[in-house]
């Protein structure tokens, strides 16, 4: 099947000429990690490790958003379980909105800023307004898409 015969019937046909045409490549380079979100780390730990035999390989505490983070290597790529650090970190209104569980997906992206103002423009929200630094080391942005999901973008940085 063509790709044109594969295509969303509303999108417009000067979209997938662009798109086909080379005019706008891929955006996302590979998942980096899936960020989960909990409500008392060490339990947390506790569970993963019996649970999938997976240990920590980082863990730190963001004061910007007050979240105790810990990030598990599963593959080539990192499970990064959050908890609120304080109790006016916005996790606390989101674990009370919304339960523990899948809080966002981190995707390597060549450049974030680029990547930013590209999704900014297509209408996406961005909920850092510059890149920022990111656990790890990387350059960070988080953006809400169209659909409702938490993103965060990862500078394409090499891993451990």
């Amino acid at each position: 099947m063509s790709p044109l015969a594969a295509r969303d019937p509303n999108e417009r046909d000067e979209e997938v000429q662009s798109t086909q045409a080379g005019e706008v490549g891929p955006v996302l380079a590979e998942i980096d990690h899936v960020g989960v979100a909990v409500r008392d780390l060490a339990t947390a730990l506790d569970s993963y490790r019996e649970a999938y035999d997976v240990l920590v390989e980082q863990r730190e505490v963001d004061p910007e958003d007050g979240v105790e983070e810990a990030l598990l290597r599963v593959g080539g790529r990192w499970v990064r379980l959050m908890a609120p650090h304080r109790d006016d970190s916005p996790l606390v209104a989101w674990l009370d909105e919304h339960g523990e569980g899948l809080h966002h997906v981190g995707y390597r992206v060549a450049d974030c800023a680029a990547t930013l103002a590209h999704l900014r423009a297509q209408g996406h929200e961005a909920l850092d307004p510059f890149p920022r630094p990111g656990l790890r080391g990387p350059v960070v942005a988080r953006v809400r898409d169209r659909h409702g999901t938490l993103v965060e973008l990862v500078e394409d940085v090499p891993s451990f």
